[in-house]
């Protein structure tokens, strides 16, 4: 049975007459694969990744996480689930909150989720800081006091914390460099073989898509145009949206 089910999701905002900004998707995703979610700016990726953890509710269509029902479900019921998804989001800095430090932040999860003692949260936070490349001086310090990629890894290790099956990246590099862009891409497959992760990855960039993803689905408008394997998407591309995506980014070397 895959993880994650999304079955004919669609959404929409001001009233029935609104155009839908999701219209009709559908997806699965298996244990320990990555689906890549592709598509321009303001083709509905964001909304999708919202819905799938719950944040939003989709206004028809359904959710499924291992089995478990995530739509039409009241948020203190979602309470199980939120555990074992996490989002990891855009910008590294808005999602970290500035007047926390960084053991604070690692390990809020845990204090909302877990009943730790203050010396097990600490141990806890050198071990998630030393994962994702950072060490324990880290743990007293501000989010303004780290660079863009390391703000990005801290958020990883608070996602991390209660230890999820599955990880929803919604363009978790478009803010960084490139070459650090490139970093905590890296850390990221480590991360996926090293804890068996499964991880739903947004982007609008094709290369980092074929990189990292198992399978690729291709958004357009709010509508999904093509679905199928990393390799066939990109060197076989059944539709002409995607061959224009292909076309118009460098191929990325395996």
């Amino acid at each position: 049975m895959p993880l994650l089910v999304a079955s004919n999701l669609r959404k929409t905002y001001g009233g029935k007459t609104a155009p839908p900004v999701v219209d009709g998707v559908s997806f699965a995703i298996e244990r320990g694969e990555t689906l890549g979610l592709v598509g321009e700016s303001g083709s509905g990726k964001s909304t999708i990744a919202r819905m799938v953890l719950g944040l939003v509710e989709p206004t028809s269509g359904n959710v499924s996480f291992s089995g478990q029902p995530v739509t039409g479900v009241p948020q203190n019921k979602l309470r199980s689930l939120r555990r074992r998804m996490q989002p990891v989001f855009q910008d590294p800095y808005a999602a970290l909150n500035p007047r926390m430090r960084i053991e604070q932040i690692v390990t809020e999860p845990l204090v909302i989720h877990e009943n730790h003692s203050g010396a097990e949260r600490r141990r806890r936070c050198q071990e998630l800081l030393r994962q994702v490349g950072l060490d324990d001086s880290a743990m007293r310090r501000y989010p303004h006091e780290f660079s863009g990629g390391q703000r990005q890894r801290i958020n990883i290790a608070r996602a991390l914390a209660l230890r999820p099956e599955l990880l929803v990246l919604d363009e978790p590099v478009s803010a960084l460099d490139v070459s650090v862009g490139a970093q905590i891409v890296n850390l990221l497959r480590d991360l996926q073989r090293e804890f068996a992760l499964t991880y739903l990855f947004i982007s609008h960039s094709m290369p980092l898509v074929r990189y990292l993803s198992t399978n690729i689905a291709v958004l357009s408008r709010g509508q999904l145009v093509e679905l199928g394997s990393r390799d066939q998407v990109c060197e076989t591309p059944r539709q002409d949206y995607t061959r224009q995506l292909v076309a118009a980014t460098p191929e990325m070397r395996r």
